[in-house]
């Protein structure tokens, strides 16, 4: 690694414990800034959990995260307005919030932990929802007004609402017919392209890992079994990443 590469994130000796399942122990990761880093593993590894502990949703047991050299678990409840702003997240499914237009949902958290006026908020939503490829016929519809695709993609709109530095996509090409998910893979790499972000994928999606990422994380046996390029990783010999990588599907999706 470049001395020069700056880490983003860094996870060390990380420990996680729901009643008596162990999720995580000991697991270390390092995410460089600026990369698209995808998050992997077989159900139960806690990739998501893993995600839900960066964001301060959960907590873990013990280890230490670090955001921008800053341990986040030492955060009071006002500092963590500063994680807010400089992460943004789309959920499985999205996660709009049913009963506000696609506008209001990407305007919540300018809302929550900005005081700018209605108008520039108004101007803020219009150019966000147009960065996403949405038209801006769609400001006033209702997620159940939307296809699959758009809804990921209104998403995608709130979570860079506030211009963060780090974007958290979990499973964003789920549910999604292949050409919808291939548009969705592009916008990804517009959007690191044009705004600069780290973006970390949780996903199970063989073509998105092929398309998108620079590097790839594997959690297996409560640790980081390792992280590298996909094209290297394939070579690993593990049961389930042989499985993972080289069943009908993982034939289908690497075509190189």
């Amino acid at each position: 690694m470049s001395a020069k590469t700056e880490i983003a994130i860094k996870i060390k000796d990380l420990h996680t414990k729901f009643g008596s399942t162990i999720i995580h122990e000991g697991l270390n990761l390092e995410i460089r800034r600026g990369e698209i880093i995808g998050i992997i593993g077989e159900s139960g590894s806690g990739k998501t959990t893993l995600l839900r502990e960066i964001l301060l949703l959960d907590k873990p047991l013990a280890g230490l995260i670090e955001v921008f050299n800053k341990n986040i678990l030492d955060l009071n409840k006002k500092q963590c307005l500063w994680l807010r702003r400089r992460c943004g997240v789309m959920f499985q499914q999205g996660a709009l919030f049913s009963s506000l237009t696609v506008a209001e949902n990407v305007a919540v958290p300018l809302h929550e932990h900005t005081k700018l006026s209605k108008n520039l908020i108004k101007e803020i939503v219009a150019f966000k929802i147009a960065l996403v490829g949405l038209p801006s016929s769609v400001e006033t519809k209702y997620p159940d007004q939307l296809s699959g695709g758009m809804i990921k993609r209104a998403a995608v709109a709130r979570a860079i609402a506030l211009d963060p530095e780090i974007l958290f996509l979990d499973e964003p090409t789920a549910g999604l017919d292949p050409i919808s998910a291939l548009a969705l893979d592009k916008l990804i790499l517009q959007l690191k392209k044009t705004l600069g972000l780290t973006i970390v994928v949780i996903t199970h999606d063989l073509d998105t890992l092929w398309a998108v990422t620079d590097r790839v994380a594997v959690l297996a046996d409560k640790h980081l079994l390792d992280v590298m390029p996909i094209k290297d990783l394939i070579k690993l010999e593990h049961f389930w990443l042989q499985e993972y990588f080289h069943g009908p599907r993982g034939r289908a999706a690497n075509r190189d």
